[in-house]
């Protein structure tokens, strides 16, 4: 049976600080025996492209003229 998660208020303090400002991202919260051990948190910035770039042609993909050798 699993245990109890033992959360007290330091732990609630912890991860509100976490969320502060997390405009984009994840907080993942790791467990062990019913008590917090980890709490990771991962944050994505967002970049608004500029007006005057999206008239510019698209980014194209090169392809690759690799030669096989013959042994």
């Amino acid at each position: 049976m699993a245990k109890p998660l033992e959360l007290d208020e330091i732990w609630v303090e912890r991860i509100k600080q976490i969320l502060e400002g997390l405009e984009y991202g994840s907080v993942q919260i790791v467990v062990h025996d019913g008590k917090i051990t980890q709490i990771d948190k991962t944050e994505r910035k967002r970049f608004e492209t500029p007006a005057s770039s999206q008239s510019q042609t698209p980014l194209q993909a090169v392809k690759s003229n690799k030669q096989k050798s013959k042994v």
